[in-house]
């Protein structure tokens, strides 16, 4: 049996970012963006180990939050403005010599500036590495979008000079492309790396790099929020298939005890009709209250409003339906915090329904987040699980009959 080598996964993300402010823990497309990078390391099979090396203490309990290890916190003199990729990773590899004696093969380097990455990206190049013991370094690079011997720079007389010649062709800028030489962008999805090739070598590269071609369609580089915004679709286009840390969604829960529902857009359909005195009111479905019912009278089940809003119409609504509600409630996830801890409750076992973004805070300390049809999309993106009906259309009754239905097996 080959035995299976040390592979590090080490993602470089410091606090400070002049262009983005907390750019590392902005969200990209319903996850921090530093979220991609540690999933694409998990999700690989080649990879032993992932940590995140940074000075923030923010962005250290963020990245454990999603699977990383943070196992010190950098030095403030290797996250400054002007600090190369070097000496970051040589501090990494020293501190985890010298404080766990761990001492890894091969080291892959994750920017979280590109965090759309192909599934199956890491494994395929650490593989080459391993399969080319003369290569120091496996780095991602995609075609050139412009191509650098049609480039100039001006000299110190105002003249425009060529960057690069071609040998045999005189006046490369003035040929057709299909006759000067390929030529291709390093990207920051993946570099791996002999461990030796930092240590001894003192380089990041080493002298002999091997590229790993990658679908252009995949490019992405996080400099300004509007490329937070651009890039961000790409997660969804049915063209690439990329590593999601969302998509790993938990699975219904085995056990069940509380149910607790928003109630706009979740008991209703999220609208409100107002007369002529500014009284208001709301449409719920008949369907839904029948399935509350149900499980009332099956199960142990505590079924509870949670909402935003101040209204009659709500605690109307909860009488008639004859369960418990809270309201006026701005922060959801401190009031189920406190549910849990004065009622006892275990956390796994409580599911929350919710459509909007005020929901989304309450995902954390719920075992199992559901959504209506038409909630609103980084809901959609960030439930375990989409409901095929909408709010106040049904969406409650599909839900408790999954419940009864787990609970009958």
């Amino acid at each position: 049996m080959v035995e299976r080598p040390e592979v590090l996964a080490l993602i470089p993300a410091r606090g400070g970012s002049k262009g983005i402010p907390r750019k590392n823990l902005r969200d990209f497309a319903g996850a921090p963006l530093i979220a991609y990078s540690i999933a694409a390391a998990l999700q690989s099979e080649m990879v032993t180990r992932v940590i995140v090396s940074t000075d923030d203490a923010e962005i250290a309990e963020v990245a454990r939050a999603w699977g990383a290890e943070t196992p010190f916190l950098r030095p403030a003199e290797f996250a400054q403005d002007n600090t190369t990729d070097f000496p970051v990773f040589g501090h990494a590899l020293q501190w985890l010599r010298e404080n766990e004696g761990y001492q890894p093969e091969i080291v892959v380097q994750l920017r979280p500036t590109s965090p759309v990455r192909p599934i199956g990206l890491l494994d395929e190049a650490i593989r080459k590495l391993l399969a080319h013991p003369e290569a120091d370094c496996v780095r991602g690079v995609v075609p050139s979008g412009q191509n650098p011997f049609k480039m100039w720079q001006i000299n110190r007389d105002g003249q425009l000079e060529p960057i690069l010649m071609v040998a045999g062709l005189r006046e490369p800028y003035n040929a057709p492309r299909q006759d000067l030489p390929d030529t291709y962008w390093q990207t920051g999805h993946i570099d791996a790396i002999r461990a030796k090739t930092i240590l001894e070598k003192h380089s990041l590269t080493g002298d002999v790099i091997l590229p790993l071609l990658i679908d252009p369609l995949y490019t992405v580089d996080i400099d300004t929020v509007e490329d937070f915004h651009n890039s961000a679709r790409l997660i969804g286009d049915p063209r690439i298939e990329a590593v999601d840390p969302l998509k790993n969604r938990r699975s219904f829960p085995r056990k069940v005890s509380y149910l607790i529902m928003d109630f706009d857009g979740v008991l209703t359909d999220d609208k409100v009709y107002t007369d002529q005195d500014g009284h208001e009111s709301v449409r719920s479905s008949r369907s839904d209250g029948f399935a509350i019912g149900l499980l009332k009278e099956n199960t142990t089940i505590h079924p509870l409003i949670l909402s935003r809003e101040s209204n009659p119409v709500v605690t109307a609504r909860a009488l008639k339906l004859g369960i418990e509600v809270f309201q006026s409630v701005m922060k959801k996830d401190l009031a189920i915090q406190g549910l849990i801890k004065d009622r006892k409750l275990n956390a796994a076992e409580i599911i929350y329904i919710g459509n909007d973004l005020n929901d989304l805070v309450v995902l954390p300390f719920v075992g199992y987040f559901v959504c209506p049809a038409d909630a609103n999309p980084k809901v959609i993106r960030q439930a375990d699980l989409v409901l095929n009906h909408a709010g106040g259309q049904g969406a409650v009754r599909e839900l408790i009959e999954l419940i009864l239905d787990q609970v009958s097996h």
